[in-house]
């Protein structure tokens, strides 16, 4: 069964497209059968796979206004080892018109059902703000993962979102969990993300992931060519972070697994 994960935090800028993107490249290269659904609006992991958003037919758009199944809206991309469920802007407008539908939190969960038995893992890139396409999304996971950039406001922003977390876990999805915080663009040589990060270790433990992925030009440039670092330059040090990021999400997943 596909494990679903939202990748999301509600402050933009830090890192979860980027961390959605190259996750998901990184499990299908260690064997893994992989979805990644693109469920921002913007579309960014749509073309930091080099889909051009503008040629797409269905869309995550279609497919959680039932308009389309999952799996007509799902592509491989040439050269890459996943699938994507891309999007463009028409998704915009499904944030109004999901309001007036029955079942709106659960519209992507339903939709899924169908496809998820195919994949290991599904990862649900997801907009930043806290919006009914984000919570569309916790409703169909099992997990999120939550990029955080260790700087002065990340532990502010975070309150809001374990909050809406705890929320959709007790009204839609009692199996939510938190799999695990990302610290992402990390410069070892900044005082205050040393502090932060620092933090987020005293706050919550072993639910920060040990894999930190550092400020790196290779991983900033990569979505302009439309590819995951792994395919642009498979030896620098984003790549490695995120291989051993997914290394660390396998063995957490397993041992989950294991225990329920």
């Amino acid at each position: 069964m596909g494990n679903i994960f939202a990748v999301t935090n509600q402050k933009g800028g830090v890192g979860k497209t980027t961390t959605t993107v190259n996750l998901a490249a990184s499990l299908a290269d260690s064997g893994k059968k992989v979805l990644m659904i693109d469920l921002d609006p913007q579309g960014n992991a749509t073309t930091g796979c080099g889909i051009d958003k503008d040629a797409i037919e269905v869309s995550s758009y279609e497919v959680i206004m039932a308009e389309a199944k999952a799996s007509d809206a799902i592509i491989r991309p040439e050269g890459l080892g996943f699938d994507v469920m891309p999007t463009n802007t028409d998704l915009t407008a499904a944030e109004v018109q999901l309001l007036d539908i029955k079942l709106r939190e659960h519209r992507l969960r339903l939709a899924l059902e169908s496809s998820k038995e195919k994949y290991d893992f599904i990862l649900i890139d997801c907009p930043p703000s806290l919006s009914m396409l984000t919570v569309n999304a916790l409703v169909a996971s099992k997990g999120v993962l939550i990029p955080i950039q260790c700087e002065y406001y990340a532990l502010e922003g975070l309150t809001s979102l374990l909050r809406t977390i705890e929320r959709v876990k007790q009204r839609a999805n009692p199996a939510l969990e938190v799999t695990g915080m990302v610290r992402t663009m990390f410069d070892a040589r900044n005082n205050l993300a040393n502090q932060v990060s620092r933090q987020l270790i005293s706050h919550f433990q072993n639910k920060v992931f040990h894999s930190i992925i550092p400020r790196n030009v290779r991983l900033a440039e990569a979505p302009s060519h439309g590819l995951p670092v792994l395919n642009y330059d498979r030896t620098s040090r984003g790549s490695i972070a995120y291989m051993a990021l997914a290394s660390e999400l396998m063995r957490r997943d397993k041992k989950a697994t294991s225990a329920s």
